[in-house]
């Protein structure tokens, strides 16, 4: 169910860029056959290894594919922790409505309420912007990793081993899109950007003096008792069991792939930086479109949606999106990309059949086929 909405922007970077019982890896030939046979299709298609969690009436079913390390042949875990990407603004825009329901901000606040002189040059007015359009991406704000400066240093190979371990800050990497012009007009159009979720980040913090990792944490990660799922902040490594993750680095998918594993996540902020794990992703999911974390008229404004361009059978509410699979079924969910993993997470809209899937990879493999697998192939 991609509709593009990875934390890689348009560098021209081939990176792609989406409470359960104990999950099980099934044994080849048991459950699932479709989605089984798609993740088998990308590891031969050249991703390294898949990782898959799916729920729905008969319970919780998990396997994997290719390996988690191409330099010992381990396999990859069904309990593998990852980088999730653009996942993350799935959490970010719940704890923001669960902010709005408990009547300390309004979606409709501008930006310049809670964060004054942040949102300016360049014809860029965080007055005429609200938080409602920062979540569906109709701001017309300019995506930080868009920037050819940042590109080059963070995606390409030479800047990532310079500075895979940088601290970057959320004014800094605003400061970064304040010195393009805005896309269009406020309200005007529909242009994803990541700089929306920082800057949505930073409101959290202004609304509630504390981090939006240490929100989601006491809002969502601990009351769904999401175990593998974390904030890192600038932690450099993924916690265990996790595999490694690849990336080419290059404007091209020839050439070598590079272990990325270890990168200093605020280069993503609040825009993608969060771990998870495939059942953690389903059983999020499950409860958000089920209303276990909005009430009624919250988890409305959330799937309240605004067109994509160039994207028919799909719509964008507040972190989260809506698309139509070719079968006709109706998923709601997210993905993600960021260095060396590729995920996605889909959900029926009663939230009572859930998936998730990871790459290990940013250049290859299509996750979309993952959920078409699951949802339409019986």
């Amino acid at each position: 169910m991609h509709v593009r909405t990875t934390l890689v922007g348009a560098t021209a970077l081939v990176l792609s860029a989406a409470l359960a019982a104990p999950a099980f890896a099934a044994p080849p030939g048991t459950g699932h056959p479709a989605t089984r046979e798609a993740v088998e299709a990308a590891v031969r298609g050249g991703v390294p290894g898949a990782t898959v969690t799916a729920r729905d009436a008969h319970g919780t079913w998990s396997a994997t594919a290719g390996v988690g390390d191409l330099a010992t042949g381990a396999p990859r875990s069904p309990a593998d922790r990852y980088r999730v990407g653009s996942i993350t603004k799935t959490f970010v825009a719940t704890v923001l409505l669960q902010l709005e329901e408990e009547g300390r901000l309004s979606l409709d606040d501008t930006v310049a309420k809670w964060l004054p002189g942040v949102v300016t040059g360049n014809g860029n007015d965080g007055r005429r912007i609200t938080v409602r359009q920062l979540l569906n991406h109709t701001s017309g704000i300019f995506n930080y990793t868009n920037d050819e400066d940042f590109g080059r240093a963070y995606f390409l190979k030479d800047g990532f081993f310079r500075h895979r371990y940088d601290t970057l800050t959320p004014a800094g990497l605003v400061a970064i899109a304040m010195k393009h012009e805005p896309a269009f007009a406020p309200g005007t159009g529909w242009g994803y950007s990541n700089t929306n979720y920082v800057l949505a980040g930073m409101v959290i913090k202004a609304v509630t003096g504390r981090s939006y990792a240490a929100e989601i944490t006491r809002r969502v990660i601990g009351p769904l008792r999401l175990t593998g799922t974390s904030v890192p902040g600038t932690r450099t490594t993924l916690p265990r069991p996790s595999s490694r993750a690849y990336s080419k680095l290059a404007e091209t998918a020839a050439g070598p792939t590079y272990d990325v594993t270890e990168l200093n996540p605020s280069l993503a902020s609040s825009a993608g930086e969060m771990i998870s794990t495939s059942a953690d992703l389903t059983r999020f999911y499950e409860a958000l479109l089920r209303g276990r974390l909005l009430p009624p008229h919250q988890l409305k404004e959330m799937k309240t949606t605004v067109p994509i361009p160039g994207a028919p059978n799909a719509a964008y509410g507040l972190g989260l999106a809506d698309v139509t699979l070719p079968c006709g079924v109706h998923v709601w969910g997210h993905d993600g990309g960021i260095h060396g993993s590729s995920s996605n997470a889909a959900t029926t809209a009663d939230g009572r059949h859930a998936l998730a899937v990871n790459y290990n990879a940013d250049w290859t493999g299509d996750t979309d086929a993952v959920v078409e697998a699951e949802f339409c192939g019986g």
